[in-house]
């Protein structure tokens, strides 16, 4: 649990400057570059999760700081750590820009951010940190399980379609100076990839369900307040001073 509590506040405050500053030198100080590479994850890292806690209230953070569910600082932390994936990831300039080398790029961001997000999460479900209210949590699975309901999918398709953004704006901006495409572009790539992983997601869950995934399976009792439980495979309740004095019952 101290893991997580330290590097939600570590990772934007520390490594944010040093991941823009790196994206900006792999631009040759280019500002406008790298403001839509590092906006794509962050915007999508504030919208998302914060509907799905807020809204659907799948999810739910318990930390100390928190905007309802959400931490307010997700979009700069996930943010960060997905573009520096893709500094590791993705070398720039690529040999050249073919549709094999965009295609090659968004696998290989979709396998990377597939597994580690997943990874994350199991452990983050495991200790009490993130809290998932899905199908798998209703049926008393282990953190495995609840993860692997919306990781590889969720993330794998947004890495794909983050890695083929980058090399298509290279590409036209980088590459060809077409600056006049910027701002389609921009609103372009947000639009992707706000929506193809929940599309991706709702449609994998129907075919293996028969649900669309959005519904939570939280439990409330009578008083009105969350019955919060660690998501371990026997719901044992993680010792945590962050936890919610309710968070001791189990579905």
């Amino acid at each position: 649990m101290q893991f997580f509590r330290l590097y939600q506040y570590v990772v934007p405050t520390l490594l944010f400057p040093l991941c823009y500053w790196l994206w900006l030198i792999r631009y040759d100080y280019d500002h406008r570059l790298t403001l839509l590479v590092l906006s794509i994850p962050i915007v999508f890292s504030y919208v998302v999760p914060a509907l799905g806690t807020n809204w659907l209230k799948i999810w739910e953070f318990n930390t100390r700081w928190r905007v309802g569910r959400f931490r307010p600082q997700h979009g700069f932390l996930f943010g960060t750590a997905t573009s520096l994936f893709g500094l590791l990831c993705l070398g720039f300039p690529p040999k050249d820009f073919s549709a094999i080398e965009i295609i090659r790029s968004g696998f290989i961001m979709g396998s990377v951010l597939a597994f580690w997000n997943w990874l994350y999460d199991v452990h983050a479900i495991r200790v009490g940190f993130l809290l998932v209210y899905n199908l798998a949590y209703s049926k008393n699975r282990g953190p495995e399980a609840i993860a692997t309901e919306y990781c590889p999918v969720f993330f794998g398709i947004f890495g794909v379609c983050y890695g083929v953004a980058i090399r298509v704006c290279e590409y036209y901006l980088a590459e060809l100076g077409r600056f006049d495409l910027y701002w389609p572009l921009l609103v372009a790539c947000h639009a992707v990839v706000l929506t193809c992983p929940v599309v991706a997601f709702i449609f994998l869950s129907l075919l293996t369900t028969g649900e669309t995934g959005l519904r939570s399976y939280q439990v409330v009792s009578s008083t009105g307040n969350s019955e919060l439980a660690a998501q371990t495979p026997d719901h044992s309740v993680a010792d945590s001073p962050e936890s919610p004095p309710t968070q001791n019952a189990a579905p």
